[in-house]
């Protein structure tokens, strides 16, 4: 009786992987060492040191105001970018598709383009006063042309073989909206969606400045109103990092997903 032995392949080597070399791991260090050497010229009081917003930092936390702040801005950025993503995307694939929409739309949004966002917080502060919809609704009016902008091309560009052979091939309406234009504007509403998520970020703290009574861009605000450097510093920190790790891990990923559809 013969035993037949069978083979079996070899298992495979997992190999150690490491990240590749890229030049912007210096620039925060770059940064830091910058900071440092700036600050090291003025008292600490005037221009404090790495540490010394660490130190302040670590205060607001033991009094428990640091994280009230940081919520209530990340409340009015879902509230204002959320309302005007989805009113982006609507009008921006129906511009799009209908010429006279488009036509109608895009003075407007050269209108209100050309007007810097915190421009209309005084005027929303005296509509709906000092609060959450005040600030929500200048992030809506700063994010939302960009993004309409965006799409919209990105639409009228998605005229290329797949739309004529979809077509040719009795495709419908909405079969060619789904199957198509659809999977193809994909990097062009994340490009938009990124543009307005920097113009919303960027009125979020402005407007907290004129009409709230919480937040990041208060805490720079009253920081600079009662001489607290270090306050000033820990504000300008969090949303500069805050507005790098969202922009990182949800946009950058995002267009790293679509790379491919964009180059094609």
């Amino acid at each position: 009786m013969s035993v037949v032995m069978e083979a079996r392949p070899a298992p495979k080597q997992r190999t150690l992987r490491l990240p590749k070399f890229s030049y912007s791991w210096f620039s925060i260090p770059f940064l830091l060492l910058a900071w440092m050497a700036i600050a090291s010229q003025f008292p600490s009081y005037i221009f404090p040191q790495v540490w010394d917003v660490v130190e302040e930092a670590r205060v607001w936390m033991g009094k428990g105001t640091l994280l009230p702040h940081l919520w209530a801005s990340l409340l009015e950025i879902v509230g204002g970018f959320g309302s005007a993503i989805v009113v982006a995307i609507a009008l921006g694939f129906l511009c799009g598709f209908f010429r006279p929409l488009r036509e109608f739309i895009t003075p407007l949004n050269g209108l209100f383009m050309s007007i810097p966002p915190v421009a209309w917080a005084p005027l929303m502060l005296i509509i709906f006063g000092i609060g959450y919809t005040t600030i929500a609704v200048v992030i809506f009016i700063a994010a939302v042309n960009p993004m309409i902008i965006t799409i919209t091309e990105g639409i009228l560009q998605i005229q290329g073989t797949e739309v004529r052979a979809a077509r040719s091939l009795g495709a419908r309406r909405w079969q060619l909206f789904l199957y198509v234009y659809l999977p193809a504007s994909l990097p062009f509403v994340t490009a938009g969606l990124r543009i307005g998520f920097s113009q919303a970020w960027r009125s979020l703290v402005a407007a907290e400045m004129v009409g709230a009574t919480q937040g990041i861009g208060w805490m720079v605000s009253m920081g600079g109103e009662i001489g607290n450097a270090r306050q000033v510093l820990l504000g300008i920190v969090m949303i500069g990092g805050l507005s790098w790790l969202i922009e990182r891990l949800i946009f950058r990923q995002m267009e790293k997903r679509y790379e491919v559809w964009r180059l094609t």
